[in-house]
């Protein structure tokens, strides 16, 4: 028997949020928490402050991972997502949020095809996944631009090069699957943070009027 979703996605609105490290998403992902309401999750920023929350069941689990550049099993990004998901339904208030409804953008995630198929048959069927897309060079210059202040140790061109090449196997399946059900919204966010934000807020605006059919 297949299983349950946690959350009715019929009530439950999720986008996908995806693009190569630099893609701009991040920064998108705010403005459209602006307009909308939307509660954004950032797979990492969970995963990141999961691994110092004191009594966490996961933490040791997760420095290790960090540390030594392996990928977090799914489970634990999953479980740490839909924790995030019931709190949000519990806190939020105001359009969007009302009689058990939700709407949420999830930041990087799935990155692999087995979490995207697992998260959407145990925790919500997406509606879409908004996939911002430019060249290699765009991200490289932003990336490196952002490295001089983030403090994060992979802004540097080595970890950046290796980040493309992992983005580009094992993440692009998981667009082109979305893609063959008619759930992807490409957008070329190379342009300026207004530009790329008018056509994002226009993908929005299509899934709650019911362009992208969940199937």
């Amino acid at each position: 028997m297949a299983p349950i979703p946690v959350f009715d996605s019929k009530k439950i609105t999720v986008i996908y949020v995806l693009g190569g490290p630099g893609a701009g998403k991040g920064t998108q992902c705010a403005k459209l928490v602006e307009e909308f309401g939307f509660c954004h999750l950032s797979a990492g920023d969970l995963l990141r402050a999961e691994q110092n929350r004191e009594g966490s069941q996961f933490g040791e689990l997760i420095r290790t991972c960090i540390r030594e550049g392996t990928i977090v099993p799914m489970e634990v990004t999953i479980k740490l997502l839909e924790n995030a998901m019931a709190a949000a339904l519990k806190e939020k208030t105001g359009e969007g949020w009302a009689d058990g409804k939700g709407r949420f953008l999830i930041d990087g995630f799935p990155r692999k095809m087995d979490q995207a198929l697992k998260f959407d048959e145990t925790v919500c069927l997406s509606s879409v996944v908004i996939y911002f897309s430019t060249t290699e060079e765009v991200m490289l210059g932003r990336l490196l631009e952002r490295g001089k202040t983030s403090g994060r140790e992979d802004d540097n061109v080595e970890s950046i090069k290796k980040r493309f090449l992992t983005y580009k196997s094992t993440t692009m399946p998981v667009i082109d699957h979305y893609a063959t059900q008619g759930k992807v919204a490409e957008i070329d966010s190379s342009g300026s943070v207004e530009e790329v934000h008018k056509l994002a807020s226009a993908v929005v605006h299509d899934v709650f009027a019911g362009k992208y059919q969940k199937n």
